[in-house]
């Protein structure tokens, strides 16, 4: 109740901001408070203790009590984290965050969701033959349904694997390999009148020898998983099964039973009777114990409702009887990586014609569709066959440039490699943990060892390459500037560590992590990204791809926030921003020395606790559902074209911001540092501008007002930004614009639509950051964060009023139904410039020739257009990536059915009817109406995101 009072009044401020009504706001908010409470709340004394467990409820008994799902639950919870932050801090002290795992949480469900779609589909290809055979199996027999118990016995098993010997938030790939090992135990057990497959003639068992199917190397190879990985999970998974269903396990080769034909033997384990009638029902009832057991007081997820079909917590039900708009709930998941979208590089899966073998539908080679879990298999095999089998230690030639600076700094970019990555992969050292807890951490310390050793060699690998570079660029091999700046290491390694972290998915350690222990700031990290991206030829394009998505969130809000470095390097470009800088205290901490971080280490290890830099950790609060799963699809990708801004050597880049920069023409680097950094912004906020305004159909005269007066605030009204999210500008931009135009916009509109966007969060316009240091609320906590309206009146009108008189709005009093593309001429003048800037170019966005042999064409979806393309309407025509053309049916099947009618040899003639058309264009109504009404049947697809030629004529 204390917490509930406390945060009462910003219940009200939520309930404008995000557009619903007081009573969906109270429910949301009485979640949150329930949660904090359960994960916060501290225990006492042995009573205490066994009181505060016997009151502990999981988050599932929350969400059904306050009629949410989980995913709507996660979309929401970081305004809560926000606004009552300070509360909280009060309440609970300084750690509430980290104790709160919240982030942890969110990313575990998403990793549990997608295993948890990968089990079923393996289980269903290997055991299930189709739903009508079951059936019959079941009538025939009268038996119970043994195959849906199967099912469930393999999950619980997973999940015991989960509670017992891997971490608490394991990994995306660790989990991955975890549930591969349940399927060969269920392979090696289930009865053979079960299977769906004949062992020594299925494209799944490829891997075979003199003794028979080799079952471990191929289930690898089906899901480029590591066979020594595999086995050593698969040994975990056996002791499991010896620990807890008290079974003895005996060598595979000295048993005789039909699961066991046709498979070479050697190295594995059979436990009689496991799965036999007799046992199996006692069997199952042990695991499900195990598992309250061991879960009953963490006040976590119920990780077996993946399993027990509850739609309304997954968020594609209803727990108030009535129908949930499970559109944002979509929008959501389509962020997560897509059956189509894969990796370009020589490791990528090859796409193969289905065709059905044994009476299971799947690819030629056995190879698994391509699923955000086979995404990340294989980016981790790029790290195994790529980074893996580098040497731990700099090469001769990497050693020629560091024996050639003024001194040889070979022992110190040793020394401090060691050090951050061991700060970064900590290791725990607890002697008094026994049990599983004990096989826990043993392989929590495995795993860090092999994450370190991976994150050194790929920092060699790609410092080498940028030294070469570099040394080309300078014409000598002297580099001592850039090789003695510790800063320039430091985002080096925390680079690297990041890329290892995003490959393996974990859902512990996200970032921010690095930038806390490495003692950097968001600012500095953002200087090498691209070169990073650059210098690792190798790279897979998902990892390219999670550094420009990971660029984007640097430039659109964290170099902003307090405590960025960006601020150290303003005041000596833009020296009449210092005061201000000053009074809001935003300049950041001196960097911690590497003896500090060293000695930082051995403290925490001795204290068992989690090792962090003395530095302040950035608190950036990002939807994990968009963070290192983020990857849209190559034709909507919409990377920044930075590649085209102005550049300068890496030494001038991580030079002192007073130094005169040798290639500057007198500028200083921190003058120059800037100008490269606001022309980043420009460029990201005109991709942002555009994607807006497209969406509103709002006019090119628009547009530019808009993207002229976000540069005018850039460079005239910096302060503006400080502490807030370049969206946020861009939102108010538009709207005052849109007003002194005269246009009907409402700020709810703006919002709602920018909700539609990729980037968009509620948060963003829900939660926007106002100084109030100087003004009290009637003795009240002082209320930091407002809506977007409050920021808008209060404090962005008042900044921004001269600068409306340079707007030239005589031409844009009307709205439109196109948008032009945007120009490609060179970009506009430097920020600062009393000239209005044309519109930057952006990524060619013109339709794609996809087919050889068809005329079908690829474009990037239209914002305006995508709400209609999706209406109940029009959805037969098309088939998106995430938004099946079927009901239950996985958007994999769609993209088969489009491929199968593309490869398909038979001609398909079809007479479209031009009569009443003028001027020539085609509608896409008028298309589809005549596909429709000529063939009966859903002729017409488009790949991922594309549509028909727009009704006007593109400019």
């Amino acid at each position: 109740m204390k917490l509930f009072k406390e945060t009462k009044h910003l219940v009200s401020s939520n309930v404008s901001a995000a557009e619903r009504t007081v009573e969906e706001a109270e429910r949301f908010w009485f979640s949150f408070v329930l949660y904090s409470l359960n994960r916060l709340s501290e225990k006492g004394g042995d009573s205490a203790q066994q009181k505060s467990d016997e009151n502990r409820f999981t988050l599932c008994q929350i969400l059904r009590a306050t009629r949410l799902n989980i995913v709507y639950f996660f979309e929401e919870l970081p305004q809560f984290v926000v606004k009552a932050g300070l509360v909280l801090t009060n309440m609970y002290g300084e750690d509430w965050e980290t104790r709160l795992e919240a982030k942890e949480m969110q990313a575990n469900f998403e990793h549990l969701t997608l295993i948890s779609k990968s089990y079923k589909r393996a289980f269903r290809e290997l055991f299930l033959s189709s739903d009508a055979n079951i059936g019959k199996q079941e009538s025939a027999t009268g038996a119970p349904d043994y195959l849906s118990k199967y099912h469930r016995f393999g999950w619980l098993l997973f999940l015991a694997l989960r509670v017992h010997a891997f971490s608490h938030f394991a990994d995306l790939v660790t989990c991955t390999i975890g549930f591969v090992s349940v399927l060969a135990i269920l392979i090696l057990h289930v009865p053979i009148c079960y299977r769906n497959f004949k062992i020594n003639d299925s494209p799944h068992f490829v891997k075979k020898g003199e003794k028979g199917v080799d079952l471990l190397a191929s289930l690898c190879n089906v899901y480029d998983a590591s066979e020594a990985d595999l086995r050593r999970t698969l040994k975990m998974t056996n002791k499991l099964m010896e620990d807890i269903l008290k079974k003895r396990p005996c060598p595979a080769s000295e048993c005789k039973t039909e699961t066991l034909e046709h498979i070479d033997t050697d190295g594995l384990v059979y436990f009689d009777g496991l799965l036999e009638e007799q046992s199996f029902l006692s069997n199952l009832s042990i695991l499900e114990n195990d598992y309250d057991d061991a879960t009953r007081n963490r006040g976590d997820l119920d990780e077996r409702l993946f399993i027990n079909e509850e739609d309304s917590l997954l968020g594609f039900g209803s727990l108030s009887g009535e129908d949930v708009n499970i559109s944002g709930i979509k929008r959501k998941f389509d962020s997560i990586p897509s059956p189509s979208k894969t990796i370009s590089s020589p490791l990528s899966p090859h796409c193969h014609r289905a065709s059905h073998v044994n009476g299971v539908l799947g690819p030629l080679n056995g190879k698994v569709a391509s699923t955000p879990v086979s995404t990340a298999m294989t980016t981790a095999k790029w790290l195994r066959s790529f980074i893996c089998p580098l040497p731990s230690r700099p090469s001769a030639e990497f050693q020629h440039f560091l024996s050639s600076c003024d001194k040889d700094v070979t022992n110190d970019v040793i020394r401090r490699a060691h050090i951050i990555l061991e700060a970064i992969f900590p290791c725990s050292h607890d002697c008094s943990l026994t049990g599983s807890l004990r096989s826990a951490n043993l392989m929590d310390n495995t795993w860090m060892e092999q994450r370190r050793l991976e994150a050194l060699k790929l920092y060699y690998r790609v410092l080498e390459a940028m030294c070469t570079a570099e040394a080309q660029i300078l014409r000598a091999p002297n580099l001592t500037s850039l090789l003695t700046n510790e800063r320039f290491h430091r985002c080096m390694l925390a680079c690297s560590a990041e890329l290892v972290l995003a490959t393996h998915k974990t859902a512990t350690m996200l970032f921010p992590t690095v930038l806390g222990r490495t003692g950097i700031t968001a600012f500095d990290l953002s200087k090498v990204i691209e070169s990073f991206i650059r210098h690792e030829k190798s790279l897979p394009r998902e990892l390219k791809r999670h550094l420009n998505s990971l660029e984007e969130r640097l430039l659109e809000s964290m170099v902003w926030d307090k405590g960025s470095s960006l601020y150290n390097t303003l005041i000596v470009a833009r020296p009449a921003l210092s005061s201000e800088i000053n009074r809001l205290g935003l300049l950041a901490e001196p960097m911690p020395s590497l003896d500090a971080i060293a000695m930082h280490i051995n403290f925490s290890e001795g204290q068992n606790g989690d090792v962090r830099s003395p530095k302040r950790l950035c608190t950036d609060y990002r939807s994990v559902l968009v963070e290192r799963n983020s990857f849209t699809s190559p034709v909507k990708d919409r990377l920044l074209a930075f590649s085209n801004l102005r550049k300068a050597p890496l030494q001038s880049v991580f030079a002192s911001p007073t130094r005169p920069n040798p290639v500057g023409g007198g500028e200083t680097c921190a003058e120059t540092g800037i100008n490269i950094f606001f022309s980043k912004i420009n460029k990201l906020a005109a991709v942002r501008i555009n994607g807006m305004v497209e969406r509103l159909q709002l006019s090119q005269e628009i547009r530019e007002s808009v993207y002229f007066l976000f540069q005018q605030i850039l460079s005239q009204r910096t302060s503006l930004f400080f502490n807030h999210h370049i969206d946020q500008i861009i939102l108010c931009c538009l709207y005052v614009v849109a007003k002194l135009s005269q246009l009907e916009l409402p700020f709810k509109e703006i919002t709602s639509n920018y909700r539609k966007q990729l980037q968009g969060r509620p948060e963003v316009y829900c939660s926007v950051f106002v100084d109030r240091s100087s003004t009290q609320q009637n003795g009240r906590t002082r209320q930091d964060h407002v809506g977007i309206v409050a920021f808008y009146n209060t404090k962005f009108i008042p900044a921004i009023k001269h600068l409306l008189e340079e707007l030239d709005l005589s031409r844009t009093t009307t709205r439109t139904t196109q948008v032009p593309e945007s120009n490609n001429s060179n970009d506009g003048p430097c920020p600062g410039s009393p000239k209005v800037a044309s519109f930057p170019s952006l990524p060619d966005m013109s339709p794609m020739k996809v087919s050889a042999k068809h005329n079908v064409y690829v474009s990037p979806l239209r914002a305006s257009k995508m709400d209609a393309l999706i209406s109940h309407s029009a959805r037969s025509y098309y088939a998106c990536v995430g938004e099946s053309t079927h009901a239950f049916q996985s958007p994999s099947k769609d993209l088969t059915a489009i491929n199968n009618q593309l490869n398909s040899t038979r001609n398909i003639r079809i007479k479209l009817k031009f009569d009443d058309l003028e001027g020539g264009l085609v509608s896409d109504s008028m298309v589809a109406n005549s596909l429709y009404l000529q063939s009966g049947s859903h002729t017409l697809a488009s790949s991922p995101g594309a549509a028909l030629k727009s009704e006007q004529p593109e400019s």
